[in-house]
């Protein structure tokens, strides 16, 4: 038995090596697919700048043309009959050619530079499409070795007896953290990159402008300063969601009063917030565990319980912290939810914030019924050992 202990340890260890080297190249991977990504769409804005440039010039050409045959006609006329006109007049004849046919020239070539121009970005776009695809599928191919890495073998030991329930477990926890990253991932690339690359755009527009046009300029800085501003508001909000910091600065219960109070801005919903009782020192871990529970489940009533109004109580009572959650919304069928309890699509918020209780020692109990609302009601002691919880769950 004791040998079968420490295969199993190194087995684990070896394994843990192998999936932070992966994580690594996954890293790594994402990197270059959010680099093409941005740089495909640089390539696509300016090619179509390109082309509006283009077709601009090749009116400007036309109508050079056209100028210049106009002008052939008229010396025509003034070589056939240049007795009637002065030497000032023929001289503006012969000038006004040669100008055109100069002016004709240069814009033929400019012409020619943006043909080679759109074909080389054609021939890039194709190439960064190409690199995108290649970055997806590695990161397909490495979420599978992930899942077959992290749902079996990963912290194997005589813990867990259920092997099958812990496989479920352990793809729910991976699908939770990719999720998680795609989330932010997706909240980086729609908010600040986007952001950032306006105020590229922005910047290269004001530089254009400053010697043109003073007043255009000033009106594209004033552009400028707004956008960073809004960038800078995805950041925090970004940064919020990861992990408020008010929880170490001001404490639980001012943290879910500020967030609430956000909730119902944003959403339109009635939020009522209560607090009883209060203790000086919460472990951090509870403290991001409440939050994160009263979080996730604002969240799933904003999604699915098109509820009018929500009560958000939490009381400290002797060592217990007691949180109770009510919303007048659609309701569900419990018992439905927990036949399906093995898929890991479906009702995972609710698991995992009974996951998180149940770390902590505590009780998490559920009640709804369809057209009935639907109450939260979470127990979790304040007093526990040190072995417990891992305070960064």
């Amino acid at each position: 038995m004791a040998n079968y202990k420490f295969d199993a340890s190194k087995m684990d260890e070896i394994i843990k090596k192998v999936v932070d080297a992966i994580n690594g190249s996954k890293k790594e991977i994402c990197e270059i697919a959010e680099g093409a990504r941005k740089e495909h769409k640089n390539l696509v804005a300016e090619l179509e700048l390109l082309k509006t440039e283009a077709a601009e010039l090749i009116k400007e050409v036309d109508e050079i043309e056209k100028e210049l045959q106009n002008s052939r006609k008229k010396l025509m006329v003034v070589n056939k009959n240049f007795e009637k006109f002065s030497q000032e007049e023929l001289k503006q004849a012969y000038e006004k050619a040669d100008n055109l046919r100069i002016e004709l020239v240069i814009k033929r070539e400019k012409e020619k530079y943006f043909i080679k121009r759109r074909n080389d970005l054609e021939v890039r776009i194709k190439e960064v499409l190409k690199t995108v695809q290649r970055a997806d599928n590695l990161m397909a191919h490495v979420g599978v070795a992930m899942e077959y890495l992290c749902g079996d073998l990963i912290n194997l030991g005589n813990q867990i007896e259920d092997m099958q329930q812990r496989q479920v477990w352990g793809f729910r926890i991976i699908k939770a953290q990719e999720d998680e990253r795609q989330r932010v991932a997706r909240e980086i690339h729609d908010g600040p990159a986007q952001s950032m690359s306006n105020v590229v755009l922005k910047a290269e527009i004001c530089e254009k402008l400053i010697d043109v046009d003073i007043e255009k300029a000033r009106f594209e800085l004033q552009n400028l300063k707004r956008i960073v501003r809004e960038s800078l508001v995805d950041v925090r909000k970004i940064i919020y969601n990861l992990r408020p910091m008010s929880l170490d600065d001001l404490g639980l219960v001012p943290t879910l009063q500020r967030y609430i109070s956000t909730f119902q801005e944003e959403n339109k919903i009635d939020v009522l917030f209560k607090s009883r009782g209060s203790i000086s020192d919460i472990r951090s871990v509870i403290s991001l565990t409440v939050f994160r529970i009263v979080q996730e489940a604002l969240n799933n009533i904003r999604k699915h319980a098109k509820a009018n109004s929500v009560s958000v109580n939490i009381e400290f009572i002797e060592d217990k912290l007691r949180l109770s959650i009510n919303d007048d919304g659609v309701g569900f069928d419990v018992e439905s939810l927990k036949v399906k309890h093995e898929d890991i699509e479906s009702g995972f918020g609710l698991f995992s914030m009974k996951e998180r209780v149940e770390l902590l020692d505590g009780e998490f109990n559920i009640s709804s019924r369809t057209g009935s609302g639907t109450r939260l009601s979470i127990m979790i002691p304040l007093k526990q050992n040190e072995g417990d919880a891992d305070e960064n769950n």
